[in-house]
C-alpha cells in the first residue's frame, strides 16, 4: 500500500494588505468585471480566441447563453454605468452578436438573434 505524502503545515493566507475588500470596489468596476468575463467567454465559445484550434471550440449554444447574459446586464445597468463605461460594453456585444449571425449555420431572423429582444435588431456597420 502506498500512502501519499502530506504537508501539515496548515496553508498560508494572504496578509490583510493583500486581500482587496469587496467593500471598497466601487459598483460600476463589478459590473464592468462581470461584463467582461461574460464578453470573453462568449468570444471564446464563438471560436475567436487567439490560441490555435480555437475554431474547434465553436460552441453556438453556449455562445447564445453568454451573449443574452450579457445583453441583460448592459441593458440594465447602462443608466448607472454612464456613457464612459456602458459605451464600449454595448460595443462588445453587438459585435458579438454579429459575430454569432456570421457563425451560425443557419441565422436567426432580424431582432431574433441572442439579445436582440433586450437591445434591439443589430444591423451590420
Amino acid at each position: 500500500m502506498t500512502t501519499a505524502k502530506t504537508n501539515s503545515s496548515p496553508p498560508t493566507e494572504p496578509g490583510p494588505d493583500l486581500i482587496r475588500d469587496i467593500a471598497e470596489v466601487p459598483a460600476v468596476e463589478v459590473i464592468t468585471t462581470a461584463g467582461l468575463h461574460l464578453m470573453s467567454a462568449a468570444a471564446v465559445k464563438l471560436g475567436l480566441g487567439d490560441a490555435e484550434g480555437d475554431a474547434a471550440r465553436l460552441d453556438l449554444d453556449e455562445a447564445r447563453k453568454l451573449i443574452i447574459a450579457l445583453a441583460g446586464l448592459v441593458t440594465a445597468s447602462a443608466a448607472d454605468l454612464g456613457t464612459f463605461h456602458a459605451g464600449p460594453l454595448r460595443d462588445g456585444l453587438q459585435t458579438l452578436q454579429l459575430a454569432f449571425r456570421e457563425a451560425s449555420p443557419i441565422p436567426d431572423s432580424p431582432g431574433q438573434g441572442p439579445g436582440e429582444s433586450l437591445t434591439g435588431t443589430v444591423h451590420p456597420r
